[in-house]
């Protein structure tokens, strides 16, 4: 979605799982709007907070006028649900196969017959999202299957959500990025308080995890590790916001809040 949109509305890491909630995009052109719903991947539930990421899923197939399978050239979704979703789908659906500069070019034809076969989708994209290689092919078949539709936002919307949810993905991004195993996965950042003054932003943070343990991984030991988030962070956050910031954060335990219904209606993943 951020080559298609032009800016960076999702945050990417490495890992798996990184986009936990369903992000709008949007593309304002004079003969044209594009809504576009970045969605987190389709797995099968293990906690409560996986539940309502898949259920934003669901709930994205349902409503999307076009489908845009994201998979890379490596992936295959043999155990995956995703393939009998997208079959039962009543819109069309393209398979973008992303990250084909990861891959020799002689395994790129056989990825579209795997996927011609598997699916039989109305189209197959292989792109890099990375080096924007057919990213306009994608554009070009978005626009002509587009439904004629009053636009539904005004024509300076970029996005749904606001200033401190963008702030807070990039420190979560931090956070997978710099860290291993359970600790991104376990970790949900909240901005507690977000003071605009003129010369510079004040905002504080606070990051929850589910054990003692994580938090004391998080910290580091003399709390190296959470400054180098914010060092991280605070560059990203500066850059995106175009003005100095000051950045407090602070780690909170709450014991399996993955699984607490209360908890996750807080950050935004139940209605």
């Amino acid at each position: 979605m951020n080559a298609l949109v032009g800016e960076k509305m999702s945050i990417i890491t490495p890992k798996a799982q990184t986009t936990r909630h369903r992000i709008l995009g949007i593309v304002n052109e004079p003969d044209y709007q594009i809504v576009f719903s970045d969605t987190p991947g389709v797995i099968k539930p293990a906690y409560g907070l996986q539940e309502s990421m898949m259920g934003a899923v669901n709930d994205s197939l349902v409503d999307a006028d076009i489908i845009l399978f994201v998979t890379d050239i490596n992936e295959r979704h043999d155990e995956s649900d995703v393939i009998e979703k997208l079959k039962n789908t009543q819109s069309p659906v393209a398979v973008i196969i992303n990250k084909i500069d990861k891959s020799q070019q002689e395994y790129v034809f056989p990825k579209i017959e795997y996927w011609k076969q598997e699916l039989n989708p109305s189209a197959i994209f292989a792109v890099s999202a990375l080096h924007e290689h057919n990213v306009a092919g994608v554009m070009d078949y978005i626009i002509q299957n587009l439904p004629e539709h009053p636009p539904y936002y005004d024509k300076d919307t970029l996005t749904d959500r606001n200033q401190r949810f963008f702030v807070s993905e990039i420190i979560r991004e931090k956070i997978f990025t710099l860290y291993a195993q359970e600790i991104p996965y376990s970790t949900e950042v909240i901005v507690t308080e977000y003071k605009e003054e003129e010369k510079m932003d004040r905002i504080s943070i606070e990051i929850m995890v589910e054990r003692d343990s994580q938090k004391n991984i998080l910290i580091g030991k003399g709390g190296e590790m959470l400054k180098k988030v914010g060092t991280y962070a605070r560059r990203d956050i500066e850059e995106f916001i175009q003005k100095k910031v000051f950045l407090q954060m602070f780690v909170k335990v709450i014991p399996d809040w993955r699984n607490r219904k209360n908890y996750l209606k807080r950050f935004g993943y139940e209605d």
